[in-house]
């Protein structure tokens, strides 16, 4: 087994690409080692000293390091980890536990604008940032304010701010012209 390795823009935080499925559909995100539980992978990552973050996309596996922790340090540990969990055979997710499509239900006066929102999220956003090993979802709209949540290498990425405001803002704003502002929340 041959997993690569790719920085993202958060310098904090590493793609590795295990060459096979990490999640058939959804993404699954563990901002600290608390929730891990819900996966045998997420476990074994968060094992390696210096992770403070886990998140898996279909075929990429992005982790976050502690401000003190230096690369060469623990990249050919989780390595191991990622190769050892995949060469066992177990499942990435425990038991029934499913991954999420990410964004948060809304419904209500605003529902047709929120359904043209998730599809700009969907078809021209999520693709992107899941190239730089993250994801960003739908958290809410009220009063013209749309709110995403930031996961993997998005959140705490010194450009997500820039990303945010003029990538996904301007694409929002010229699409769907109710659309006022976009804010990060943390979930």
């Amino acid at each position: 087994m041959f997993i690569q390795t790719e920085s993202t823009p958060n310098p904090a935080t590493l793609k590795f690409l295990p060459g096979q499925t990490v999640l058939e559909v959804g993404t699954a995100d563990f901002p600290n080692a608390d929730g891990a539980s819900a996966s045998p992978l997420a476990q074994r990552i968060f094992a390696v000293n210096g992770v403070t973050g886990v998140f898996f996309g279909t075929d990429f596996i992005t982790v976050t390091k502690g401000d003190d922790t230096e690369w060469d340090h623990v990249k050919p540990a989780l390595l191991g980890a990622i190769m050892e969990h995949f060469q066992s055979g177990q499942p990435v997710m425990a038991g029934d536990v499913q991954a999420s499509s990410g964004h948060a239900e809304h419904s209500g006066e605003d529902s047709e604008i929120v359904g043209q929102i998730k599809e700009l999220l969907d078809s021209r956003v999520r693709p992107a940032v899941a190239q730089d090993g993250g994801d960003i979802t739908f958290h809410g709209f009220d009063r013209g304010v749309v709110y995403l949540h930031m996961q993997g290498a998005c959140a705490g990425c010194p450009s997500s701010t820039l990303t945010l405001k003029m990538g996904i803002e301007n694409l929002l704003r010229h699409y769907i012209p109710e659309v006022t502002e976009v804010r990060p929340v943390a979930v």
